[in-house]
């Protein structure tokens, strides 16, 4: 352990010794002035998508692959595949990359993690994948379950640091309960939890979270010039969509307010509309009433505007849908977690016969509760519909959590 933690401080000294300007160097292009000194002379796994780019938006593959002191050997694909050609949930399966001939191995299809076979000619396996700070979203479970193959097989994991968009304050939600682990759920962290995935990756490994216990050699590229408090808009960076759903900078907030609620199918959270996660909205609203209350609840950061919609594709596609569009103001003042249970109290106050916990199947109850990490959400808050009723719950965990995190803080 103590020979892992000092080798990740001696880069993370080299990196600060040598940082320019204001502007956040991410991973990817550290590495680059480094020279790869950390992957000279060994064969070389990458695992990345569209979002692995340098500040110039050239792919991580593609400079990997140019370098002259190291040898790329193959590509590793989460969700979506590495360069983004691939939709939301489909299955992939090995294929071959067009530009540069070598083997993507698939790690969202049938093997969510590297087997030993596709390891077998790596010496050491990169990681450089753009996160957004929230526990349902697969790529950090991707990133566990890649530090796990690489313990298992004794290569070395390198994680090339990116910005955390929702900046490294926030921390919302419980932590995951036993019977409640799952790719949207892989790990026992908040549902939002203030880290960037080199932080991240630095605890999973110290703090025995990775499967029985396991360790893997790991050393993070950090970035330069991040602060804790940052939003991705204060970091001078390009923003590249990480998935068709999440295309802007400041999706990612919109992402924990409704992403939630939007799993039970019931109500439309805008995905399948241009503003996806931006809305609440179902056949049965009227758009005004429903924005009235909402606002009548003063809740900081955040305004709701009634909006009238038919989505293009979906589950509710050519519906003509009415609700609410969530304007965040300022999401250091609101919980964002809050908002879909605010939104499901309201809902219940002025129309109580549509209640979408009683309406959605038990699939989609089940997915539900696995983002959560709990069935014990569902339990408190279906008494009253009210949202004072969980939050305690909701947050019972955040300073501990805080506590335990803030040893591996690299920012």
């Amino acid at each position: 352990m103590k020979k892992n933690l000092t080798l990740i401080f001696i880069v993370i000294i080299y990196s600060i010794l040598n940082g320019q300007d204001n502007k956040v160097i991410t991973g990817i292009d550290n590495l680059i002035q480094m020279n790869f000194k950390i992957l000279e002379g060994k064969r070389v796994g990458l695992i990345t998508n569209p979002t692995g780019v340098n500040s110039n938006l050239k792919s991580t593959i593609d400079i990997l692959y140019e370098a002259k002191n190291l040898k790329l050997v193959a590509l590793f694909g989460p969700e979506h595949g590495v360069r983004g050609d691939y939709a939301a949930g489909d299955k992939v399966e090995t294929y071959y990359d067009n530009r540069t001939k070598l083997p993507v191995y698939s790690l969202y299809g049938k093997t969510r993690k590297p087997t030993n076979e596709m390891l077998t000619s790596i010496d050491i396996l990169v990681y450089d994948i753009q996160d957004i700070g929230c526990r349902s979203y697969t790529y950090i479970s991707t990133l566990g379950l890649a530090m796990e193959a690489a313990a298992e097989n004794n290569i070395e994991f390198v994680v090339l640091d990116r910005p955390n968009p929702l900046g490294g304050l926030k921390i919302e939600g419980n932590i995951v309960e036993d019977g409640f682990i799952s790719f949207v759920s892989q790990f026992k962290i908040p549902y939002v939890y203030g880290l960037t995935c080199g932080e991240l990756a630095t605890m999973l490994n110290e703090e025995n979270m990775l499967n029985a216990g396991l360790k893997c050699k790991l050393t993070i590229v950090p970035m330069k010039n991040w602060k804790r408090e940052m939003k991705f808009n204060h970091t001078g960076l390009q923003w590249i969509p990480t998935s068709p759903h999440v295309p802007h900078e400041f999706s990612p907030q919109y992402y924990v307010s409704t992403g939630i609620l939007g799993e039970l199918g019931v109500i439309s959270e805008g995905v399948g509309y241009t503003i996806p996660f931006q809305i609440f909205a179902a056949e049965w609203i009227e758009s005004e009433i429903l924005a009235d209350k909402l606002n009548s609840l003063k809740i900081k950061g955040v305004e709701f505007r009634p909006i009238s919609l038919k989505p293009f594709y979906g589950k509710f596609k050519d519906k003509k849908l009415n609700g609410v569009q969530l304007h965040i103001t300022n999401s250091d003042s609101v919980n964002l977690m809050s908002l879909q249970f605010l939104f499901m109290q309201v809902n219940n106050e002025l129309y109580p016969e549509f209640n979408p916990l009683k309406m959605c199947n038990n699939s989609r109850l089940e997915m539900f509760e696995k983002v959560l990490g709990t069935a014990k959400i569902t339990e408190l808050f279906s008494s009253r519909m009210n949202y004072e009723d969980i939050k305690d719950y909701l947050q019972k965990d955040v300073e501990s959590f805080r506590k335990a995190s803030s040893k591996y803080y690299i920012y």
